[in-house]
């Protein structure tokens, strides 16, 4: 049944006036708002922009920690009309402030930390902004500072809103030297969450979890599943494996959206875990190799265990598994494409249809596809084709009964532990050393986060350095996920034509840490 498509703020609207005092967000600090309290909420801060001089169609920059006002202010800048911009809180400055540029945000709301040792994101949006111009930017606000403005006013804006209009824009790493900003409309998130809720089989007795950031893509999709479902949604905030066996038990999960093995094992794996009743677990969500996939399975065993394929460009899930298809089917793929969507996996050199379990480039379109990428017609114009599909970059195969599984990717990214990380955005960094000639960053295998980057440097003429100086070159300048965990120095390259062959480089790193056995790589700067 096609389900009703509204604007995020009415999906939330209609579930507060059949039942207000449910509970609806949960976090490990303690923080609990039953949905009419998240309404209130939401309208306050939306009156508090409309004060600011937020206009529909304005971007909102929020680099926020994982809160119900976070959740909040999502719904708030929508009912302004205006297009909300979810900030990864592990940027750097110089990465926080592209963002802020690139969106051309009009107001950035920051929060100085709430607990001892949480990060200052007040302060690095402060040190975002200085850093260099924000030509679009006209205030930088804290949470406290969000005050003020007629809540009696946001009924007239909102009622501009419609559901094509665009929500959210997410950045997302690509090819390029920067990340490129998905737009994602209301209705593709609606739809993507009545799917979602649809395919999970979720109700209003679900308790939902997941340690997914909220500035992600799939953290929001699953927040708004669970308001959809009218479900409590309970997020740890800052993701801790040592707390996270407790939170499950006390909390009485029923679903599981782990997404991650480097977020799921290390909580399986907690000692206190055997001694923790989470008999209230009847589903499992979870992406990794067949073999890690069984493993976990079999810690949950009462739960039913399903694996996705996912991406921003798809307002998260594209393809998810179904309850009742067998375990193996579970296990060994990414399930069937969500109601509406229709994926094609085709020749990446020829763009003819292939045939059922041949691999090939991954190919979808429909109702939760994203609307482009924000200023970058370059970048979309070779994304999405006259026909409507999005070309993904990604390999995959299809099977006879329609089940998506993803193999590898075309494209020159690499997936550090859930993080999209492109491979130029690392090497336009070390470019900046003046050391570094030439540089070829590729995927190294990393028990821990599946891949970390390495990187293959050659030395410009005369110059000396070592992969220590490289390595904290990166450390504090960049995100963690995206500082190279190995260097590698060479004097030739593999080439094919005028390209150096990353796939020799991809190979040359994993041989060479499979014959030192070698598994993990050593940690860097947080």
């Amino acid at each position: 049944m096609r389900p009703r498509v509204t604007t995020l703020f009415e999906l939330v609207d209609e579930s507060a006036s059949a039942d207000p005092d449910a509970e609806a967000l949960v976090f490990a600090d303690g923080e609990r708002l039953t949905v009419g309290g998240l309404v209130d909420r939401s309208v306050r801060h939306a009156a508090a922009l409309l004060a600011l001089g937020v206009a529909p169609g304005d971007r909102v920059a929020l680099l926020l920690p994982a809160s119900a006002d976070l959740v909040a202010l999502l719904l708030a800048v929508t009912r302004v009309g205006a297009v909300a911009v979810p900030v990864n809180a592990r940027y750097r400055p110089d990465e926080v402030r592209h963002v802020v540029v690139h969106s051309g945000a009009a107001v950035v709301v920051t929060a100085p930390p709430s607990t001892p040792g949480a990060p200052d994101l007040a302060e690095l949006a402060r040190q975002a902004v200085d850093a260099g111009p924000t030509p679009e930017l006209r205030a930088l606000v804290t949470l406290d500072e969000l005050r003020g403005g007629d809540p009696a006013a946001v009924a007239d804006v909102q009622a501009g809103t419609r559901v094509r209009d665009a929500a959210v824009l997410v950045y997302t790493s690509g090819t390029t030297a920067a990340p490129k900003g998905a737009l994602l409309s209301h209705e593709a998130l609606v739809r993507l969450a009545a799917g979602i809720a649809e395919r999970m089989a979720l109700t209003s007795v679900d308790r939902i979890w997941t340690a997914i950031p909220l500035f992600h893509g799939g953290g929001i999709t699953f927040a708004l599943s669970a308001l959809t479902a009218r479900a409590t949604f309970v997020h740890p905030g800052f993701f801790d494996p040592a707390t996270t066996p407790a939170l499950l038990e006390s909390e009485r999960i029923t679903v599981a959206l782990a997404a991650f093995e480097t977020i799921w094992m290390p909580v399986l794996d907690r000692p206190d875990r055997p001694d923790r009743d989470w008999s209230a677990i009847r589903l499992v969500m979870a992406v990794g190799v067949p073999e890690r996939l069984r493993a976990m399975a079999d810690r949950v065993p009462q739960a039913v265990h399903v694996s996705c394929v996912a991406m921003t460009e798809s307002s998260a899930f594209l393809a998810l598994g179904r309850l009742d298809d067998p375990l193996e089917a579970r296990l060994t793929t990414g399930g069937h494409p969500m109601p509406g969507m229709s994926v094609r996996v085709v020749d990446p050199e020829t763009g003819a249809d292939l045939p059922p379990d041949v691999p090939g480039e991954l190919l979808f379109r429909g109702p939760t596809a994203f609307d482009g990428y924000f200023r970058d017609p370059e970048a979309t114009a070779a994304t999405i084709d006259a026909h409507g599909w999005v070309h993904t970059g990604d390999v995959v195969t299809v099977d006879a009964d329609r089940r998506v599984t993803f193999r590898t990717r075309l494209k020159d990214m690499l997936k550090v532990g859930g993080e999209n990380v492109s491979a130029a955005e690392i090497e336009n960094h070390l470019l900046t050393h003046p050391a570094v000639g030439v540089v070829a960053v590729v995927a190294a295998p990393d028990a821990r986060y599946v891949e970390v980057p390495a990187a293959f440097v050659q030395l410009a003429p005369g110059a000396s350095v070592t992969a220590e100086e490289l390595i904290a070159h990166c450390v504090g300048r960049i995100a963690s996920f995206r500082v190279p965990r190995y260097v590698r120095f060479v004097e030739q390259w593999p080439m094919s034509g005028t390209k150096i062959r990353k796939v020799e480089l991809r190979a040359r790193i994993a041989e060479e840490l499979a014959a030192a056995g070698v598994t993990e790589a050593p940690r860097v700067g947080a």
